[in-house]
Parts: structure tokens; sequence; C-alpha cells
């Protein structure tokens, strides 16, 4: 960080120096982060990312030598609650610490967790296609005690803990850990709720049970509930924005805490099943959205 910083600095001054200064005057920046696939603490998953995978990133993103702005790029139709939520903080704590501006630009989906990180920017910007909103909480599971039972197939659990066996798919559902489920959720989405109003204050549009039920709409409408700024695609927004000798630097997922492109790494962890299974998970979450 240091011969970073004396490199810059060293730069900067040659750059004060007539004649051969505009050779070495270091140009304005912006950062470009992409955000790209389900939210997911797991890096056996393909198609995730984490805050663990994203934090040297931001990082190194908010860490550009003449920094004017931060892009983030996103296509995201939500998934752990969490990761957006340590994803976000991280990127406004960056932000104010900074005093740099951040630029959101939607592609294909910014939904649920996805919209959470959007609001991360101080505006967001969509393409007419887009699919925005999803202002909810999920959850899903399977219920497969008459499968076992089928098949002859014993299940087996001892606890120490009566709520441990919360849900078991393999059991009968019980009202009473439903209820539970839905007070944590009902909990949980308070929390994305005010998140979203702290960041866009007074440009909603609507009643909350217009927009935070869980819909989603193509961004004209989302524009019009004052959940997104405007239109607009990221390079030619930031020149507009800071000129047309803005230079633009991206930045990607630290490629080291990826998984595998088969996702069966055995260092993962993750077999043929698992694999298979958080494929069809993942794809019944981009699905959702029509995608």
């Amino acid at each position: 960080m240091a011969i970073k910083k004396t490199i810059c600095n060293t730069c900067a001054a040659l750059g004060n120096i007539p004649v051969i200064g505009g050779l070495f005057k270091p140009k304005p920046k912006v950062a470009v982060i992409r955000l790209s696939g389900v939210l997911s603490e797991s890096t056996s998953r393909r198609g995730t990312f984490s805050h663990r995978t994203t934090e040297k990133m931001i990082e190194d993103a908010f860490d550009t030598f003449k920094l004017q702005g931060v892009l983030l790029i996103i296509n995201c139709p939500g998934g752990a609650p969490a990761q957006c939520s340590l994803i976000g903080d991280h990127i406004r704590r960056l932000a104010d610490e900074k005093k740099v501006p951040v630029y959101a630009f939607v592609e294909d989906v910014a939904a649920s967790g996805g919209y959470w990180l959007a609001c991360a920017a101080d505006e967001i910007y969509a393409n007419n296609t887009s699919i925005v909103g999803s202002i909810g909480v999920i959850s899903a599971g399977f219920g497969m005690q008459n499968l076992i039972e089928k098949y002859g197939v014993e299940r087996r659990v001892h606890t120490s803990g009566k709520q441990k066996s919360f849900l078991d798919p393999f059991l009968e559902e019980k009202p009473a850990d439903v209820k539970r489920l839905k007070t944590i959720q009902s909990d949980m989405h308070e929390i994305f709720i005010n998140w979203v109003k702290s960041r866009r204050a007074d440009k909603l549009e609507g009643k909350d049970s217009e927009l935070f039920e869980g819909q989603f709409w193509l961004a004209p409408q989302a524009k019009d509930y004052g959940l997104i700024d405007g239109f607009g695609e990221a390079r030619s927004f930031a020149k507009d924005k800071f000129g047309e000798k803005i230079k633009f630097k991206e930045f990607g997922p630290d490629k080291k805490l990826l998984p595998s492109l088969l996702g069966t790494d055995t260092k993962l962890g993750a077999s043929i099943a698992e694999d298979a299974i958080d494929t069809i998970e993942t794809k019944s979450i981009w699905g959702r959205y029509g995608l």
C-alpha cells in the first residue's frame, strides 16, 4: 500500500511539470464492480457470490487513485439475506469514508437481495427490460415424509433440545414450526423495508402494500414507484457525468475463492448430488423472474 501511494504521489508531482506533465498526470477514474449471480455463502455453488468473494475487490475498487465514482453492475435475483446485508454495508461504509458517489446499473434483474445491493448506491439506473423489486422474504423446502415411507426408509433423529428438528423435511410439518418461521421472516422483512426506506428516502411513491409485498416490475413501472432513478448504461452514464476522458477500472470477485468449473472439487467437499441440488435451487431462484 505504501509503495502504491508513493508511485501515485510521484506521478501526481510529475504531472505538474510543464510540457511533459501531460504524460504523467493521472487520469480521473471510475471503478466498475460487477455483482452477478445468486447470493450464497457457499463457494461450492456455481453462479453465486458472497461477501467473502467480493470483499477484496470492493476494497480495491474504493482504493483506486483519482477515483471519481463507483459503478455497481448488478444482475442478481437474490439469495442469502446476510450476504446482501454484509456487501451493502461494506459498500456504504467505504463510500462514506472515501466520500465517493456510488451508482448502480441493473442488467437483467435486481430483485430481492439484488435490489438490496442496488440500494447501496446513491442512484439506481436500469434498462427498460430490467426486472426490479421483490422486496420480501421467502423460504422454500420439500416435505418428503411420504417418500421415505413408500420406500421403507426409517428416519432416525436424536436431538438435545426440543427445537433442533425444526422444519425437518422428513417429518410432518408442525404448526408451531411454521408460526416460528413466519415470525423470523416478518422480522427480516422489516429490516429489508427499513433499509430500502433509508436509502430511497423521499423518492418512493406508493403505499407500503404496493411496494413491499414481494411484487416485482419492469423498470418503467419501478421508476414510477421511485425504486429506480432512471434508465441508462454504466459507461455512457459515466462519460456524461465525468467527461469523455474518464478511465474505467474493472473489478471482479476473488477467483481463488470461486468454485471449480464443474462444481465438484473434492477439496470443497461438493458431491455430484449436492451440486445437482444446488444447480436446481439456483435455477429456481432465477426462474421466479422468468430468467
